[in-house]
């Protein structure tokens, strides 16, 4: 008796009287022997009972969830509340073809100025951008196919080094070499597809690009599942000229955030081997990071763009929930995950982002999404908007973070960003956070245990890795009460959400509650398993994937080990454009807070004058 709880309604809950309950997370830190042990006991019967209620008990699973009477009705999927146009935007078709909507995004941008990167005497810049290799194929300075030549030694070397740094799981240099050749011919001809052609991306091993498999990272998956065509946001880029260099690594499944992988090999952070990329989109991040691509395609159920993207100081953005259609993804069929582009800038990620965005028919009818738009960036009145713009920061979650130069480097860039541009920060409060990530967990568990369910009782649960069998087992021991319950929360927090963006534009938070961390030796053979870790990486990402909001990291700096950081702003459904306008604005004042990684391929460099 006296374990049941009552939550208020929310509308009748007092948020001024909300204090702020610091993230705990309980569970042990494994590697070797220790983690093949755990997983063992997990999956023993009797014994996955008495370990699972313990950890439960540990982290109130069961106060949050199972005695605790939630009055709202469930919410199983993002359900969005009508929303304002957004200002200052250019409205992109959906229905036109996927180079049409490229060039209308180019227009967005600030006109293009060759002697900012071409000339020796240029300032200091960190990456070259799609219109950097756009200008180098239309001044006949290079070709794709020779650039595709320093991609393939790049990558060739890069699996053979020690310490390795597995950047591709599937990878075929003659592949490369066809698509580069037909894109060089275009060149020639004088008939690109678009700004995008010759442009070299990676495709994340759970999205689809034909001919290569999809393995999600494990050693299995591509023998149940054959790749007969390009994924929809594959074939998008493709139309518009785009090489694919190959699959990209990543954590087993998408199931972790450090990018640990024991079958493939664990991808090394450019700025320091020795750290994690984050995951679970790790090489993506890592092979954006080196220099090696311009922008590549990832998935984001619980971060896994915006996390490495944060740790190797590239861009990443989450749009919104059905904005991306998701057709020939692993993940296709879930509520928390989204395909999601990586750029070495914000403007690449713009052009990335128009080429690949479009709802499904589905969607279409049942969310009735806002037209897809970008920001005007060239416009006048660009300037004017970023000064109106409010933006919300919850102090107390804000500073929760295990490294402090994280929230003073995001609390430098926030006041800059007002003092440059004038926008105006606003305290907010963001109530039941913990419920929040609790809510996510199940949400994202049971959709996983769905998908995976059959192949696991055909035997293939024992071939996954060690820290992925451990998830698993978590996520079995959820009940259908425990994912009702759930989704009764996404519906309060959506609430909460949505009244905070009736005060402001944008939330702002740190990416990460940590910098990269340490790759333990240990972990190399069989991997890892640390939820301390991973609930700091995901401290402040939730909103984004459970409430299906768009969110995006930004670089703006080091800590003092020279390690990337992150801020991650957070917006209105469908409300990318005000996203990546800001996004753009911060990128500008903290070019010159950034460097670049030391393990960086500088393809273009020999063509400078």
């Amino acid at each position: 008796m006296g374990k049941k709880r009552v939550m208020l309604p929310v509308e009748e809950v007092d948020i001024s009287s909300v204090k702020y309950q610091p993230q705990l997370t309980k569970a042990p830190h494994l590697t070797g022997l220790a983690l093949k042990l755990f997983a063992w006991l997990v999956e023993a019967p009797v014994l996955r009972s008495i370990i699972l209620s313990a950890l439960k008990r540990q982290n109130n699973f069961n106060q949050l969830l199972r005695n605790t009477v939630i009055p709202e009705t469930p919410m199983f999927r993002p359900e969005f509340p009508p929303q304002d146009p957004e200002p200052g935007v250019v409205v992109i078709d959906e229905d036109k073809d996927s180079t049409h909507r490229v060039s209308s995004a180019l227009e967005c941008l600030t006109s293009y100025d060759p002697s900012q990167h071409w000339n020796h005497d240029s300032p200091p810049f960190l990456y070259w951008s799609i219109r950097d290799y756009a200008h180098a194929y239309r001044s006949k300075l290079t070709t794709p196919s020779i650039v595709a030549e320093h991609i393939i030694s790049a990558v060739e070397e890069s699996n053979t080094k020690r310490p390795s740094m597995p950047l591709l799981i599937s990878f075929s240099a003659e592949d490369v070499r066809k698509h580069a050749a037909a894109s060089t011919q275009r060149f020639l001809e004088g008939n690109p597809l678009s700004v995008l052609d010759g442009i070299f991306m990676a495709i994340k091993d759970d999205i689809d690009c034909f001919p290569y498999p999809s393995k999600g990272a494990t050693t299995w998956f591509h023998n149940i599942r054959a790749v007969e065509q390009d994924a929809i946001c594959v074939s998008r880029l493709r139309r518009c000229g785009v090489v694919f260099i190959g699959k990209a690594n990543m954590h087993e499944l998408g199931m972790g955030t450090t990018g640990n992988n024991p079958n493939y090999g664990t991808t090394g952070n450019p700025h320091s081997l020795d750290r994690y990329t984050g995951g679970s989109s790790s090489g993506p991040a890592a092979l954006i990071a080196s220099g090696l691509c311009s922008a590549a395609l990832g998935t984001d159920g619980g971060g896994s763009v915006r996390i490495p993207s944060s740790l190797c100081g590239v861009v990443g953005l989450k749009a919104t929930y059905a904005r991306i259609d998701m057709e020939g993804s692993l993940c296709d069929c879930g509520t928390v995950e989204v395909v999601s582009p990586l750029a070495a800038t914000v403007e690449d990620i713009m052009l990335v982002y128009a080429a690949i965005a479009g709802s499904s028919a589905d969607d279409r009818i049942s969310l009735n999404p806002l037209p897809l738009c970008l920001p005007n960036l060239s416009s006048s009145y660009n300037l004017d908007v970023l000064r109106s713009l409010r933006l919300g920061k919850y102090t107390e979650w804000f500073n929760d973070v295990s490294c402090p130069d994280i929230s003073t480097k995001c609390e430098d860039a926030l006041n800059l960003l007002s003092d440059t541009f004038g926008c105006n920060t606003i305290e907010i409060i963001l109530p039941e956070l913990q419920e929040m990530r609790t809510a996510h967990l199940v949400s994202i568990g049971s959709e996983t245990m769905c998908a995976l369910n059959p192949d696991i009782e055909d035997g293939r649960g024992s071939e996954l890795t060690f820290d992925t069998r451990i998830s698993l087992a978590l996520f079995r021991s959820f009940s259908a009460a425990d994912y009702v319950s759930a989704q009764r929360l996404r519906r309060r927090i959506m609430y909460y959400h949505m009244e905070v963006f009736k005060k402001v534009d944008i939330i702002v938070t740190p990416t990460t509650g940590i910098t990269a961390p340490k790759i333990p030796s240990s972990s190399l053979k069989h991997g890892e398993s640390n939820y301390e870790v991973s609930a700091y990486l995901m401290q402040f990402i939730l909103a984004g994937n459970l409430l299906g909001l768009p969110a995006i990291s930004v670089p703006i700096g080091h800590d003092k080990e020279g390690l990337p950081i992150g801020m991650q702003l957070i917006g209105r459904p469908w409300g990318e454009a005000t996203l990546l306008r800001v996004a753009s604005a911060l990128e500008e004042i903290c070019s010159g807070s950034r460097k670049r990684p030391s393990q960086f391929h500088d393809i273009l460099e020999q063509y400078r004058l």
